[in-house]
């Protein structure tokens, strides 16, 4: 694309007082949109965490925030379409799956939580690695008002403007291909920001004016360098892709393992009478045909939530129904760092006089035994031999919770089948 031809457009875009950068861009209400759209996102985020948003579009929390996007003047006119619910193809499947659903959660959320491009990108790359049926990179539509500055908008005439300025072939309706013009559209922006600025929403408004026809594309370089440059970036983001699912396939097999010990701790607890408490943030995670706090604590007992957050995080804790403390803690370490679960437990037995004097446990694979050993002689954790963490073998609860729920009591059969460090 001729350089000197596209500063051309831009500046005939900027002074046409019917375009996109003037109609939209300019618009008085657009940043105060930001914040609403945002704050919706947060509330469909929260209702599927609490398994409430259900499993229809129509009067959900997202049909509320995408219609508020939708309504954004031309630019985003149609952006609640790829999210209405199509029955004969039961796409996008993110309302009959709750999986899906709160896959879709976790995307927004992480996005919502991040400031930062690699991040985004690497919550993006796990959506795309789920293949969920008709949940595209529409989507970034939604992305985009949380992360201006970092995330473009994506419909078919941005796509189509793209294409034609730079000789690409992005297609619609796949994460690599968006990612891909993405790449594209910030090395333009960062080649004309004198001209156009830090939010991408402005490079996607010339994209779509372009691409809606309302004005012509300058004639492609002779040498096609820019296809070259996008055949490199789709090239670059199938990689990191394809890299991103197999880490998160692994680490898929982890959490499932991981919330199958919580599990297996929590109905042990309850059978021996205890109170329980499941880490805040898998609350939510499924198991056993229902969720894993299903019977637990909503709440912790009050000398325990005015703590430290991290206490909030500790995966199982069982209280004592006769009074409020802690009767035991449980980590549960299936492939991550010893190292955090081992800081949670000295912030519970330093941070509260309810479990100042409760046995805690280190739960993890059998093979683990001599990394939880190393990481418990780190001077950082001079105290932990006083505090008296325990080491409870996978294949030890496996083998012996089913005796235990039945004839157990106490703590003490717990005690027996773990092992001093």
């Amino acid at each position: 694309m001729q350089h000197d031809a596209l500063l051309r457009l831009i500046d005939h875009w900027k002074s046409d007082p019917h375009s996109t950068y003037n109609t939209w861009f300019l618009w008085d209400e657009r940043l105060k949109n930001f914040r609403s759209i945002r704050r919706g996102i947060a509330q469909v985020v929260r209702e599927i965490e609490a398994g409430t948003f259900g499993n229809a579009y129509r009067g959900s929390s997202l049909e509320t925030v995408v219609g508020s996007v939708a309504e954004q003047r031309q630019i985003f006119k149609g952006a609640d379409h790829a999210f209405l619910w199509k029955p004969k193809l039961r796409i996008p499947d993110i309302y009959e799956n709750e999986d899906n659903q709160r896959a879709f959660a976790r995307l927004l959320h992480t996005c919502d939580c991040c400031d930062s491009a690699e991040a985004i990108l690497e919550a993006i790359r796990r959506i795309d690695a789920l293949c969920i049926k008709g949940l595209g990179p529409a989507v970034a539509n939604l992305l985009y008002f949380i992360h201006p500055t970092l995330v473009t908008p994506f419909n078919t005439a941005i796509v189509n403007g793209f294409n034609a300025l730079t000789g690409s072939k992005v297609k619609l309706g796949r994460w690599d291909h968006y990612l891909s013009l993405r790449d594209g559209l910030i090395r333009l922006n960062e080649q004309h920001r004198s001209r156009l600025s830090n939010d991408l929403g402005a490079i996607a408004g010339l994209m779509f004016d372009v691409g809606s026809g309302r004005y012509t594309a300058p004639p492609t370089s002779p040498d096609h360098a820019m296809l070259r440059a996008w055949e490199a970036d789709l090239q670059r983001v199938r990689e990191e892709t394809t890299a991103a699912q197999r880490q998160w396939l692994q680490e898929r097999e982890g959490d499932t393992t991981h919330t199958e010990i919580q599990g297996w701790l929590r109905e042990l607890g309850l059978a021996l009478g205890y109170q329980v408490w499941i880490a805040a943030n898998d609350r939510t995670r499924p198991f056993g045909g229902g969720r894993l706090a299903d019977g637990c604590l909503e709440t912790l007992p009050e000398g325990l939530a005015g703590g430290l957050d991290s206490v909030r995080l500790i995966d199982v804790l069982w209280i004592s129904r006769e009074e409020p403390r802690v009767a035991a803690a449980f980590e549960v370490e299936h492939s991550t760092s010893i190292y955090s679960g081992i800081v949670r437990m000295l912030d519970l037995a330093l941070g509260t006089e309810l479990a100042s004097r409760s046995p805690l446990f280190l739960v993890a694979p059998d093979n683990r035994r001599h990394e939880v050993q190393q990481q418990l002689r780190r001077p950082a954790f001079s105290r932990v031999t006083e505090l008296g963490i325990r080491y409870l073998p996978y294949s030890e609860l496996k083998n012996h919770r089913e005796t235990i729920a039945r004839f157990g009591s106490g703590i003490k059969p717990v005690m027996e089948i773990s092992q001093a460090l």
